[in-house]
């Protein structure tokens, strides 16, 4: 059976709760998809008209009405509040075989038959009825019914993606005179070896921060990208390896040819191989983020997306940078307090689970590298559409 792509929006409301993460946890693990692109959409009133109206299209009376109650969701949940603040909705755009069927038998029916959790709308989805009538309805996420309708989605939410899409850093108010930053976080390549309930894991343990998302790109490093990124870490790692680097080559030395190092001899082994063993390290990072080691990458490929995936999101609030790296702990997962990110999802130093900005200045050139305003949802529709 050929590829799909699905699409899952997940809601104000459910943004607003902080239950992006485990919307995330429970799509990803339980469909089996690929996650191939996301974006956040603060939608206007073209779009909401064109997506309301491109949602009623069943004859039959009973899943009309359904349709009809969604496209009154979108016209009154999706629109602007009474202030004129748009509302942040987050698109998932995922790949896969029977990827449209995959994506609703994973986010439930509209009607809450079940308390179980066992979809999405069981666990975040609310529905009451009195009287015969609707009183309250709250979906949750919002996914398409079948193939044909989403493409047509998709291709509505391709058109607008540049003029409703991107970084909302102007949607959300705050008050006068607060320390309003924004932040840089990547989910690394190691939560996206296989589809699993990792990546969302770490999104929902961010949410303590209680910071705003208010951007999110699926993004393959480069490997001229990732030696940018990383690049202040290479002089860092070539003098923290040189001690450790000159204890070993003694060791060696002295255990394979019997001959006793003095210390000035040790020193010279350090400033030897510090700098070789740091780069080497160095170059395993690349390799890790991009897929590729700099040193074996031919120069026509250094600018091609890399073979690693991982995610972008900018968070943003008082006191960002300080308030995620606090969620985030420190590199050496054995090291982080029990409840950061490190600590429940890290395995190494290098596999940790995520990388966060040290500060606003290096939020914002790890920001530019990575081309977070890039929009790469655009094309990936339109390819696949053609």
């Amino acid at each position: 059976m050929a590829e799909e792509l699905s699409y899952v929006l997940i809601t104000p409301y459910s943004i607003r709760k902080s239950r992006t993460g485990g919307i995330v946890a429970r799509l990803l693990s339980r469909s089996g998809l690929e996650l191939v692109a996301g974006r956040m959409f603060a939608p206007g009133p073209d779009l909401l008209a064109e997506l309301s109206a491109a949602t009623v299209t069943e004859t039959d009376e009973r899943h009309r009405r359904t349709q009809e109650l969604i496209r009154d969701y979108i016209l009154k949940k999706l629109s602007p509040g009474p202030d004129g603040v748009r509302q942040r909705v987050l698109l998932l755009v995922l790949q896969g075989e029977d990827a449209v069927l995959k994506t609703r038998t994973v986010v439930g029916h509209i009607v809450n038959e079940r308390t179980s959790g066992e979809t999405i709308r069981d666990t975040y989805g609310d529905y009451l009825v009195e009287n015969g009538g609707v009183v309250y309805f709250e979906p949750a996420v919002l996914a398409a019914p079948d193939a044909e309708t989403a493409r047509r989605h998709l291709a509505l939410w391709a058109k607008y993606s540049d003029s409703d899409g991107g970084i909302l850093d102007e949607i959300i108010p705050f008050p006068a005179g607060e320390n309003i930053e924004k932040t840089l976080v990547l989910i690394k390549p190691d939560n996206f070896r296989f589809p699993n309930a990792r990546a969302g894991g770490v999104i929902d343990l961010f949410s303590r921060s209680g910071l705003s998302i208010i951007g999110f790109k699926v993004h393959y490093m480069s490997v001229a990208q990732a030696e940018k990124f990383y690049g202040p870490v290479l002089d860092v790692l070539m003098d923290k390896l040189r001690e450790p680097s000159s204890k070993r080559a003694k060791l060696a030395v002295e255990e394979e040819f019997g001959i006793p190092i003095d210390e000035v001899t040790e020193k010279q082994f350090g400033e030897i191989m510090g700098p070789i063993a740091g780069r080497n390290h160095w170059e395993s990072i690349v390799q890790f983020m991009a897929g590729t080691r700099p040193g074996r990458c031919p120069a026509e490929k250094r600018d091609e997306p890399g073979t690693e995936k991982c995610v972008a999101l900018i968070y943003q609030g008082v006191d960002a940078v300080r308030k995620i790296r606090e969620v985030l702990g420190p590199t050496d997962p054995s090291k982080a307090p029990s409840g950061t990110i490190r600590r429940e999802f890290g395995q190494t130093v290098m596999i940790n689970a995520a990388h966060a900005s040290d500060s606003p200045e290096n939020a914002k050139r790890e920001m530019d590298i990575i081309q977070i305003t890039e929009n790469n949802l655009q094309p990936l529709i339109t390819s696949h559409l053609s």
